[in-house]
């Protein structure tokens, strides 16, 4: 967010912190009115959000949304960044006011942050979350002595509902009107002295924590009370049991790692499967849009721009909207539920033979979503040897980008009857991806000390939070978010690249003279729409790259497509459509695609330019290629030097076209065609 010239110069500033799972992010949400992705696993959020607080309560003040820390020492550079903008935001300054988010049902954990936090002499509020779970075990916090202890005000809340916001936002009034009158103190940085050290600090905690946590007895009279509290203690133990339970299936050694695939099998068949009705909604639309162009505006270059440049360029990728969604709403649903922290946990030891730890899951799962936050994730990762590896593999992750490429390749091979197989085979893209990535990484790993010169003090702590049923509108609204961030993000650039493809294979516009004899007003068109294309400046750049393309069974038309895909996985599909000049012509867009690539013929013979060895190899080659220029982008930042992104430029380019050539030249070998 853009900060206003207000924002800076005259609002005070209210920083929340806390650590990791702690509901941070939730109340900022709350207070905020934003919708920013919260999940319940480290490692989500790498950088601050600023926006300002809701005019209806009555707070005129920037938020500020730093990423989850559990101390003031910092151990990673995400944490580095948090605690830096806490102590003096290089656009905001210190806060006025600290708002700490505690978890009560970990409150000798917590508490480290807060104590740390006043003895550096700021100002702060304690605002506890998940108080539902303590008293589910039989436990409430008593605010008033906790206040007595910490010395600063503090408030039970649900950021979900709204209880306990109403007294937050008076405490928070009350305080900055304080501040505002008297002025705010300066951050004193904290230091591991003698007088504070930790293992004072955490003796300190377990005193303040056995004083203010006291046993929930609903009925007041003593001769019910060792009633009520055998209860409350029966209630905690089944709910341990049951969690314990949970765990020692899906954590088992043998049996989590065959359930974690099992899901993520299911996960990618669903693509597949639910979502043809949404697709065939929308492509129908964006072929009755070009067609309707083409009627409107007429048979000449701009009807064809209109409507072989724009809509079917654009209709192309987006109609594959609705699968992107399905897969934003059920790893929502496996995020919201606890369980992705779990497979942090399981894939640990498989990650460590390979030189990468569990920390390393979050960044990689977040490849499936887009490489460039992945990298940015991957700060959450102290270990400097193991935070770059890690960048270097996670172009290998299957991004959404790609996932139109993946569909389209795979209906042209699977029976439009037989979703189900489409989905299997999507998953063992993804679980291929995966697999490759393993690989490079072990390979790169028994090389990277001569590229990387530092002590290796590896170290895996994961919190494990509880089993929670998903709150539908949350996930809803994220999934939502996230195909508005896609839609965004990749719009402008399938627009001005479809253009520009239109362009090269339109001009210039050579009008052949076809022999008109026998043959369909259809037949014409299409012979006219190939001799323009023979003669267009995209044919005249393909031919040097003709070469290339000959030994892996393609023709300069698909290079074209594949340099194009370089700015944006997703524009392969676009390209293709512009440079068989598809428009739909009453049928679905995906239909005239799948139907003009089972018609092309390699230039100058009768070969098949589309075959089984062929498709196999294209998605093969996606699986390994650098996903598109802006992930070169974000490893130059994230890294802070050329060489790992042009290694992974390098690596990846030419492994995806061996891997190819032998794909391909495989298949046929054994008769595949």
């Amino acid at each position: 967010m853009t900060p206003t010239s207000e924002m800076v110069d005259t609002l005070p500033l209210i920083t929340l912190v806390g650590s990791p799972n702690s509901g941070k992010t939730t109340l900022f949400n709350y207070l905020s009115g934003k919708h920013y992705k919260t999940v319940n696993y480290p490692g989500s959020t790498v950088d601050y959000s600023i926006a300002k607080v809701m005019d209806k309560f009555g707070i005129r003040a920037n938020l500020l949304d730093s990423p989850g820390i559990i101390s003031l020492i910092p151990v990673s550079p995400d944490e580095k960044v948090s605690i830096e903008s806490i102590y003096n935001h290089p656009v905001y300054g210190s806060p006025e006011l600290l708002v700490v988010s505690i978890d009560a049902s970990q409150l000798s954990r917590h508490l480290l942050l807060a104590k740390q936090l006043i003895q550096s002499n700021f100002k702060i509020i304690v605002a506890l979350t998940m108080n539902d779970l303590l008293s589910k075990k039989g436990k409430e916090i008593s605010t008033k002595q906790l206040e007595n202890e910490l010395g600063c005000p503090c408030v039970k809340i649900d950021s979900r509902n709204g209880d306990g916001i109403s007294e937050l936002l008076k405490v928070l009034k009350h305080n900055l009107k304080d501040v505002l009158l008297m002025g705010k103190n300066d951050p004193l940085p904290y230091l591991v002295t003698e007088k504070h050290s930790l293992v004072e600090i955490f003796k300190e905690i377990g005193e303040i924590e056995n004083k203010v946590l006291i046993e929930k007895v609903p009925d007041k009279k003593l001769n019910h009370a060792n009633q009520q509290l055998n209860k409350i203690k029966n209630n905690r133990n089944n709910l341990d049991h049951h969690s314990m339970k949970i765990d020692s299936i899906l954590l088992h050694r043998f049996w989590g790692i065959i359930i974690f695939f099992l899901i993520m099998a299911a996960t990618f068949t669903s693509i597949f499967w639910v979502s043809q009705p949404l697709m065939d909604i929308v492509d129908s639309f964006f072929a009755f849009l070009s067609e309707g162009a083409v009627i409107l505006l007429g048979n000449n270059w701009f009807g064809d721009l209109i409507s072989n440049g724009l809509i079917s360029g654009t209709g192309s990728v987006l109609v594959f909207v609705p699968q992107i969604l399905i897969l934003f709403l059920i790893l929502g649903v496996l995020e919201d539920s606890g369980y992705l922290a779990r497979g942090a946990m399981l894939i640990d030891k498989p990650l460590s033979k390979i030189g990468l730890n569990g920390k390393s899951f979050v960044p990689m799962l977040s490849g499936f979503a887009c490489a460039i936050p992945a990298t940015m994730a991957a700060r959450t990762i102290p270990n400097r040897k193991e935070r770059l590896l890690t960048i270097f593999i996670i172009p290998l992750m299957s991004c959404s980008a790609r996932l139109p490429v993946y569909a389209l390749l795979i209906s042209f091979i699977t029976p439009r009857d037989s979703q189900w197989i489409g989905g299997l085979i999507l998953a063992g893209i993804y679980i291929f991806g995966i697999t490759s990535s393993v690989v490079i990484a072990a390979i790169v790993n028994k090389f990277k000390d001569k590229f990387i010169k530092e002590e290796d003090n590896s170290s895996f702590i994961l919190e494990l939070p509880v089993y929670r049923m998903p709150k539908l509108s949350v996930i809803v609204n994220n999934t939502l978010n996230n195909a508005k961030h896609y839609v965004r993000r990749a719009g402008p650039t399938i627009l001005i690249l479809s253009l520009v493809i239109w362009f090269l294979s339109y001009f210039p516009n050579y009008n052949p003279q076809v022999n008109e004899t026998g043959k369909t007003v259809d037949e014409i068109v299409q012979l006219q729409q190939a001799d323009r294309l023979s003669s267009s400046y995209a044919s005249q750049i393909g031919k040097f790259i003709q070469p290339v393309m000959e030994p892996i069974g393609m023709d300069w038309r698909v290079g074209v497509s594949l340099i194009s895909a370089f700015a944006a996985r997703e524009v392969f599909v676009s390209s293709l459509a512009m440079i068989f000049k598809v428009t739909g012509d009453g049928d679905n867009l995906q239909q005239s695609i799948l139907s003009a690539m089972k018609n092309a013929k390699i230039e100058g013979t009768n070969q098949d330019l589309f075959t089984m060895a062929t498709i196999l190899g294209l998605i093969v080659f996606f699986i390994f290629a650098l996903q598109c220029i802006s992930t070169i982008a974000i490893s130059r930042k994230e890294t802070g030097g050329w060489r790992i992104p042009m290694l992974q430029l390098i690596v990846f380019t030419s492994t995806a076209y061996i891997m190819t050539f032998i794909t391909v030249n495989g298949l046929r070998f054994l008769g595949i065609n």
